[in-house]
């Protein structure tokens, strides 16, 4: 089922709508609407336009206020005689039935908010059974709760009797809540076949780790497009999909990985995301079994993203949400190479921010005490991978020898 794509077509113009709020600053706001705006590129969508407002809070029934919502209703309008009319409106916070549904009625052009998006690019990564099963299982769940919206050219009429006699907006009301109870009726029914079918995978995936032998597991975890994909080619020199778009991999890639006659496992999972929606993680638990069977974590962070540090913490809350906290791992900071700084002028009294700091000077701050807990790399460029390798090789062997302490190739691999 692919309710939400909209990377099939020709590419469809968008613009883009967030709040700026007491807890999320213009230019925090500004930062989330470049990813959103990533999103978007990812699905196949143009961004031409961005919208904001200050505000309390999101707008109970139309997200945003009436005046800007009329702001950016005159700029699509104006847009409407142009070659690429502007096709849809993605706002950046997940929008509720009544939400979608006094936009679009304003609006009159496709809706979308972040969920519905990340959503669309996950159905069209998505390759295996697997992927395309946990997939479908969160999009019914996020339609669910919208199916009112789905029915809204049902509208009821004034005049009129239905079935029940009554009076006024009672014509339609019977035909109308039939299907859309029957529709729910559906959906449920097709959650369910797709929760047993998600648990059969399940067996079946366990069983095939169960089939692995005495190896120690290691799992590459991350915010998306963190470079997890170009490790695990470099690591096992294999040829896992890459590209520069979040999301590039969905489906866990496992790869049999070996440094110095030290056979171990090499998982690279799907990236996280601010604001993932909770459909979707609950949805894709099978997946990242993979992340709660590792032995280790390598933790990839994009170093030369002006917000690692959120990302870092947005990755750590997934992790402590899966129960995976606590695991042994590693933290790899990735795109060394594209990592830029300024120095302050001598009269600038401003605070010093990161785009100030230079990668030796960041080097020295918390990331200090992790010492070979944490490993700086590109791995484009192929910068310091023989050290990321024997720290590795230390990390894996001294996990092996814990958990299979009578393993005999380990022996044999001191000899060699």
């Amino acid at each position: 089922m692919r309710e939400f794509v909209i990377s099939d077509a020709k590419a469809e113009t968008a613009v883009l709508v967030g709040l700026i709020t007491q807890g999320q600053d213009e230019a925090k706001t500004r930062e989330y609407l470049d990813e959103l705006e990533f999103l978007a590129d990812t699905a196949g969508a143009v961004t031409v336009k961005r919208f904001t407002q200050r505000s309390g809070g999101a707008n109970m029934t139309t997200y945003v206020g009436k005046g800007k919502l009329e702001e950016i209703k005159s700029y699509i309008q104006v847009k409407e005689d142009e070659e690429d009319p502007i096709g849809m409106v993605i706002f950046d916070d997940e929008l509720s039935a009544k939400q979608l549904r006094n936009i679009e009625k304003e609006l009159g052009v496709k809706i979308l908010d972040r969920t519905s998006l990340i959503l669309d690019i996950f159905a069209m990564r998505a390759q295996t059974a697997n992927a395309k099963t946990q997939v479908e299982l969160a999009q019914y769940r996020y339609m669910l709760p919208r199916l009112q919206r789905l029915w809204s050219h049902l509208e009821r009429q004034g005049g009129g009797s239905g079935a029940g006699g009554g009076k006024g907006t009672v014509g339609l009301r019977g035909p109308g809540e039939t299907q859309l109870e029957m529709d729910r009726r559906i959906i449920l029914q097709r959650i369910s076949l797709l929760k047993k079918r998600l648990v059969e995978i399940d067996k079946q995936k366990t069983t095939q780790r169960k089939n692995r032998g005495r190896l120690i597991r290691v799992a590459l975890v991350g915010y998306t497009n963190v470079g997890k994909s170009t490790i695990m080619n470099l690591l096992a020199k294999s040829e896992v999909f890459a590209e520069n778009k979040l999301f590039a991999t969905l489906d866990t890639t496992v790869r049999k990985v070996v440094i110095e006659n030290l056979p171990f496992l090499l998982a690279d999972t799907v990236g996280f995301i601010r604001k993932l929606p909770t459909d979707l993680v609950d949805s894709f638990k099978s997946t990242l079994d993979e992340v709660r069977e590792a032995d280790l974590l390598l933790h990839v962070v994009d170093i030369s993203h002006p917000d690692f540090e959120e990302q870092v913490q947005v990755v750590n809350e997934t992790l402590k949400d899966l129960e995976c906290a606590d695991k042994p791992s590693m933290i790899i900071f990735n795109k060394i190479d594209k990592y830029q700084w300024e120095e302050k002028e001598p009269d600038d009294l401003t605070p010093a921010t990161q785009k100030n700091i230079s990668l030796e000077e960041l080097k020295r701050t918390w990331m200090a005490k992790l010492n070979d807990d944490c490993l700086f790399i590109s791995a484009k460029n192929k910068e310091n991978i023989d050290e990321f390798r024997n720290i590795l090789y230390k990390k894996v062997r001294e996990l092996h020898v814990q958990k299979y302490p009578y393993n005999d190739f380990l022996y044999e691999a001191d000899i060699n």
